[in-house]
């Protein structure tokens, strides 16, 4: 048993696969507590759709959650409008959110040891006239949070990233030193107290083709990135010069490494998911919560058609239990 707190699970965008993997928890044959927050209904019909035997539990505060075979534990929001696999409506993306603010509220609380989140459709949610732009962004502002870091793990990788989601052309303006000194702190602490690693090997990706080559092919690295690590160097930090990105994938360095930082989203992420696409693991650092999610989208042609892997999910479950006992170590 992870703790005396349950994981919860948010069952994401209705109309998506997100109900479908809740369901399917139910035979997954899982020891570990947890609960899944969304409508019951929905999840009965899905479950239904799929010929998945289901019997839900309601949660109620205290709930030790403990697995059931073909049972779920559930925290029961109700859909603002009826939904149908595969059919986006914009009235349930308050649904959405309140999912996601339940499970925040309860692990800020305690009540919870982590969250765990099915896929959201940003653009749906935007459709009903609310500004959203991931789950990262959405639980960094709820919490107040500054500076939070996207790293994804799988195929025996965590790849962080220094930027995210910005257009190509802007991401060398957004690389700082501020920017990069605490987004490696960030790795440093979350390595350290989450994931158990007392001295993290960090692997810095150049900017530029061959890291700029002593500034033929760009001068950030020199200007920007090498002044950063040689100062975290200093600290005691075991963090690479910047390295070339087009040979810093290869088995011998990732065999020397606990975690890559990459500088922007397409650098670092195609490598991770051509090696554990369907079962890597998206984690945000930096929050004070633990949370996971899995490494893909809505896929709302599979919705209820049992065709989607569970697989992600589970991954995102079991990292977000080891990140919890070894917070609590």
């Amino acid at each position: 048993m992870l703790n005396s707190a349950p994981l919860i699970v948010t069952s994401g965008e209705p109309a998506g696969i997100g109900p479908d993997l809740c369901v399917r928890l139910a035979s997954a044959g899982l020891t570990q507590p947890l609960l899944v927050v969304a409508d019951k209904e929905m999840l009965q019909q899905r479950a239904a759709r799929l010929g998945v035997p289901l019997q839900l539990r309601d949660y109620a505060a205290g709930d030790p959650c403990l697995p059931l075979p073909h049972t779920l534990t559930v925290m029961h929001v109700p859909l603002v409008v009826p939904c149908q696999a595969g059919i986006l409506d914009a009235l349930n993306g308050q649904y959405v959110l309140e999912t996601l603010r339940y499970a925040l509220r309860g692990c800020l609380s305690g009540e919870f040891a982590g969250m765990v989140t099915a896929p959201v459709h940003k653009g749906i949610i935007n459709d009903a006239g609310i500004t959203f732009t991931g789950h990262t962004e959405f639980l960094a502002e709820q919490t107040n949070t500054p500076l939070v870091v996207m790293m994804l793990s799988g195929g025996g990788m965590r790849v962080a990233l220094a930027t995210t989601h910005i257009p190509l052309r802007e991401v060398a303006d957004a690389i700082t030193q501020p920017l990069l000194e605490n987004i490696l702190r960030i790795m440093q602490r979350d390595l350290q107290c989450r994931f158990g690693i007392a001295y993290p090997r960090i692997l810095v990706a150049g900017l530029n083709p061959h890291a700029g080559e002593g500034g033929y092919l760009g001068r950030e690295e020199m200007d920007v990135m090498i002044p950063v690590l040689d100062k975290l160097r200093a600290e005691g930090f075991n963090v690479s010069q910047p390295l070339p990105a087009d040979t810093l994938f290869v088995a011998h360095r990732l065999h020397e490494c606990d975690a890559v930082l990459a500088m922007y989203h397409d650098q670092g992420l195609p490598v991770l998911k051509h090696a554990s696409f369907g079962e890597g693991v998206n984690i945000t650092l930096g929050l004070p919560i633990i949370r996971t999610s899995v490494d893909h989208g809505t896929a709302l042609e599979l919705a209820g058609t049992g065709k989607a892997n569970v697989g992600s999910l589970l991954e995102a479950i079991k990292v977000a239990i080891e990140m919890a006992k070894n917070e609590r170590a």
